[in-house]
């Protein structure tokens, strides 16, 4: 089993990861352009972390700017086995509180202009992605939020649109009828993007406000979210500093098969294989050719 190398990307209003040990920032470049920011690399406890704020210090990036084939390229490079997603999300069930973290497992793609995968013309794949979220991740999430007593509700489904407006009225009745738990702007391609690398996924959404369905509740705006985002920097870093505390030295084999996803993916024969495209997915397939 290889090591395990534990990812944080932070969402809105997280943009570092305190109590990392060693902590040192490194630029990491891909064929894919420029990741959002530095990784700031360190341990907690024997486990090694990465963390990459989404947004970029200073939220410099939108959810549409964000480049997230570099995103997750710059992780596989630096050995990220695992990657835990923060993201601030809206609820449209009234017993998810802003202020709740909710354990997604399932994603519905609402965005249109964003790269969703590494693959193309010159190399065909098509990884699963009927689960989403790796359960041995999910599961050393839920346990951790239950050892520091945080709540947490365990699964759930995040709906990703494409932003940066907010959704109308209609649009969020129309959401919430659909039966969706949450909506965000940012977890997606991210998480088909780490299927791609391989890499086991799970997502912490941090609900922040009622999108605009709420009769009693005011409609979400920038303030709202950040206020939000603010009180809960604090109680987000101590649960991911207790899944990291309690990760597994080495990275468990995952049951659904997050880490080899590639097997039995790739259509395109190795010989009309496009050596340009390969030079580009030498992290993303690198268990293929080397």
């Amino acid at each position: 089993m290889a090591q395990a190398i534990v990812g944080i990307i932070g969402g809105s209003g997280v943009y570092d990861l305190p109590g990392l040990k060693n902590p040192r920032r490194e630029r990491v470049s891909t064929p894919w352009g420029a990741p959002s920011d530095e990784l700031l690399i360190g341990e907690i406890g024997e486990t090694q972390a990465v963390f990459l704020p989404r947004h970029g210090r200073g939220h410099r990036l939108s959810p549409s700017g964000i480049n997230y084939r570099a995103n997750i390229d710059a992780l596989k490079r630096v050995g990220v086995t695992d990657l835990i997603s923060v993201s601030a999300c809206g609820s449209f069930r009234s017993q998810y509180f802003p202020g709740l973290f909710v354990l997604v497992d399932q994603f519905v793609d609402r965005t249109y202009a964003r790269q969703t995968s590494f693959f193309g013309d010159g190399c065909v794949a098509h990884v699963s992605m009927a689960h989403p979220v790796a359960p041995n991740l999910m599961a050393q999430i839920s346990q951790a939020a239950k050892n520091e007593n945080i709540p947490i509700h365990v699964g759930g489904t995040y709906l990703c649109i494409e932003g940066p407006q907010f959704s109308s009225y209609a649009e969020s009745l129309h959401f919430k009828a659909s039966e969706f738990d949450v909506i965000g702007m940012t977890a997606l391609p991210e998480a088909k993007l780490a299927r791609e690398a391989e890499i086991s996924y799970a997502t912490i959404a941090m609900v922040t406000d009622f999108d605009c369905w709420h009769p009693e509740h005011d409609n979400v705006d920038v303030v709202g979210v950040i206020n939000i985002v603010k009180q809960n920097a604090t109680t987000v870093s101590r649960l991911i500093a207790r899944v990291l505390a309690d990760f597994p030295k080495e990275h468990p084999p995952c049951p659904i098969g997050s880490d080899r996803a590639l097997d039995n993916a790739i259509l395109t024969a190795p010989d009309s294989r496009d050596p340009a495209l390969l030079s580009k997915l030498d992290a993303i397939m690198s268990r293929f050719l080397a």
